[in-house]
């Protein structure tokens, strides 16, 4: 609901600085530092540009300090030192650059990642240690002690409908944006705690917004960010960040947010006359943000929260930034066991959660992956540019991927057979909305592969004809709901 849909950034959050969060900054950098050892293969250096202009509200001398303070507070392990440009050197390194009255700017590190597929290698990693994870599974109610504990949960299984409980010592409610809601579902009393907001993206074709960097934009006008996100398929625009108060299912992009993010772009990029047939797909979720008390939308805090109801045995967490949800889980496991007795303590370690998240993804096993896709090319007769993605999204992996699948698999198949064999995708929807870029990236929505990717699934999961037809009628509803803002701009 919300790690799919995010600007699919690993950052400190360089506009956090002005609401003086060190501590998050330093935490998120820290952590960045952390992920480009733990996945190489999904989170990728990047530079970013903040153009700066004579009516913006931040002059050249206090964003040159806040670039200073953001390399220190990332204790100057960024892959590149910050960097300050001239107007002419910033027009240079960004010719589409609107010019009239620009100042400099500064360019600074960063990293952006495949949010989405972090989740499931996270997901992987933990099963391999010993968790279960399960899919299309929903938490229907708890069922309490006569002290008011909960004893055990009610799941449900969405594909037969089977009902199972699940029992624990302790529970940990860890669903981001349905906090409130899960909590006055489940205690009377329950007081909310969080200030929800919307945040959409559009994306377009390298081709149509040819940028040479990352650009922060809107940074010098408002507290409200939008970024421009260059990546190996698309670029990708935005965020808005308004406030949010219904079922973050239902959230999705309007036809003000679209207009919004496109009237920004037009400010920086006015050559580039983009407009809304260039938009190639959208998407929207919803910040879990803990309601800090701030008037403004774009103020309101990334910092995470924890409290444990003892008397309930459950442990709640919320906020927080996608960047930092690693050490997120290590303090939620840290609050949860000071619930437990010594003797049930002892059983635990310390968490060795800094490792890389797979065995075949460690940094210079990803460097080995790279080097030698042409390799594996001729072995696999596959073409270099096939092998070079799986090897880029896959790092080690990629070879075992060639070898457990048939080669006359087309590539769309072998992603296809990846995702139903090791990330529990059963559904077209998933697989193209939170598997591979194919809806986003692709001007086709991925229409042109659709078939030959049908059929994967129906061989591996035994797909009748009427089951295949059925699949895709969902996916053409789910990209006309996520494309719905067209019919009304």
């Amino acid at each position: 609901g919300t790690s799919s849909k995010s600007s699919k950034l690993i950052h400190g959050g360089i506009r956090y600085l002005e609401n003086m969060e060190f501590k998050l900054v330093f935490e998120a950098l820290n952590e960045r530092t952390k992920l480009f050892q733990m996945a190489p293969h999904l989170v990728h250096p990047l530079r970013f540009m903040i153009p700066l202009y004579e009516n913006s509200r931040v002059g050249m001398f206090k964003m040159g300090l806040g670039m200073w303070l953001y390399d220190a507070l990332s204790l100057f392990q960024a892959p590149e030192m910050h960097e300050r440009l001239s107007s002419d050197e910033s027009y240079q390194r960004m010719p589409l650059l609107e010019k009239n009255h620009l100042k400099g700017s500064f360019v600074y590190s960063d990293a952006y990642t495949d949010d989405d597929r972090l989740v499931h290698e996270t997901l992987r990693s933990a099963h391999e240690m010993g968790a279960i994870a399960l899919n299309y599974v929903k938490a229907k109610k708890a069922n309490f002690d006569s002290n008011g504990r909960i004893q055990s949960v009610v799941v449900s299984d969405e594909l037969t409908g089977e009902e199972k409980q699940v029992r624990a010592k302790h529970v940990v409610g860890s669903v981001g944006p349905w906090t409130d809601i899960l909590g006055e579902s489940l205690f009377p009393k329950w007081k909310k705690v969080l200030r929800p907001t919307k945040g959409i993206h559009i994306t377009v074709s390298k081709d149509r917004l040819p940028l040479s960097s990352a650009i922060v934009m809107a940074a010098e006008k408002s507290d409200r960010i939008v970024f421009g996100i260059p990546r190996h398929e698309m670029v990708i625009i935005g965020t808005t960040d308004t406030d949010f108060n219904q079922d973050p299912g239902d959230v999705v992009a309007t036809a003000e947010d679209v207009k919004y993010l496109l009237s920004v772009v037009a400010q920086y990029f006015p050559g580039a006359q983009l407009k809304a047939e260039d938009i190639m797909a959208t998407y929207a979720g919803v910040r879990p943000l803990v309601n800090d008390g701030s008037s403004v939308e774009g103020k309101v805090s990334r910092e995470h929260t924890i409290w444990t109801m003892e008397d309930r045995q459950m442990t709640f967490v919320a906020g927080g930034k996608y960047t930092t949800y690693r050490l997120m889980a290590e303090e939620v496991v840290d609050r949860v066991l000071r619930c437990f007795s010594y003797e049930q303590k002892s059983r635990f370690q310390r968490p060795n959660t800094e490792q890389p998240l797979l065995p075949e993804v460690g940094p210079d096993l990803f460097q080995q992956a790279l080097a030698g896709a042409s390799h594996l090319a001729e072995i696999f007769m596959r073409t270099p540019s096939e092998v070079m993605t799986l090897c880029e999204r896959y790092g080690m992996e990629a070879q075992a991927i060639l070898s457990r699948n048939p080669t006359h698999y087309s590539y769309w198949q072998l992603e296809a057979a990846q995702a139903i064999e090791f990330t529990m995708c059963l559904n077209l929807v998933d697989f193209y909305s939170r598997r591979v870029p194919l809806f986003l990236a692709r001007k086709d929505h991925g229409a042109s592969v659709l078939e030959e990717v049908t059929e994967i699934f129906a061989e591996m999961l035994g797909w009748t004809t009427e089951k295949m037809t059925e699949e895709k009628l969902k996916l053409q509803a789910y990209m006309a709901h996520e494309l719905s803002w067209q019919s009304k701009l």
